[in-house]
């Protein structure tokens, strides 16, 4: 049993950045893909990064192209999503989640959640 806990979340305004972190504990962490997803109020779970074992390919949404970085450290069981340039649309719950080295962009891939952090971002 693999466990998650999100940090770094909170208010900020548009414009601005957040680093959020994900502690995992209860696994080999250098085996899994890991991935972010983010879920705004009445709206579905969408994909947000995914970052593979050893940190060699990452890969983004759209939305996140250009202004979130997925990164990792091995070491420390750690993933982080850095967030620049945050708009009010980036406002939701943020979730880190476990996947194996075939898991893609569905949430369906992947089998460790935490409990997430939430992101409100003020105009």
């Amino acid at each position: 049993q693999v466990q998650l806990v999100e940090s770094g979340g909170g208010p900020v305004q548009a414009g601005g950045s957040l680093r959020l972190s994900c502690v995992a504990s209860g696994g080999a962490f250098s085996t899994y893909r890991m991935g972010w997803f983010r879920q705004a109020v009445g709206k579905e779970r969408e994909f947000v990064a995914y970052i593979s074992r050893h940190g060699g390919i990452t890969n983004y949404a759209d939305s996140a192209e250009g202004r979130f970085t997925i990164s990792r450290d091995n070491a420390k069981n750690t993933v982080y999503l850095q967030m620049n340039s945050l708009k009010p649309a980036d406002t939701a719950v943020y979730y880190c989640a476990v996947g194996s080295k075939y898991s893609t962009n569905r949430p369906v891939d992947y089998t460790y959640w935490g409990q997430g952090t939430q992101v409100t971002v003020s105009s």
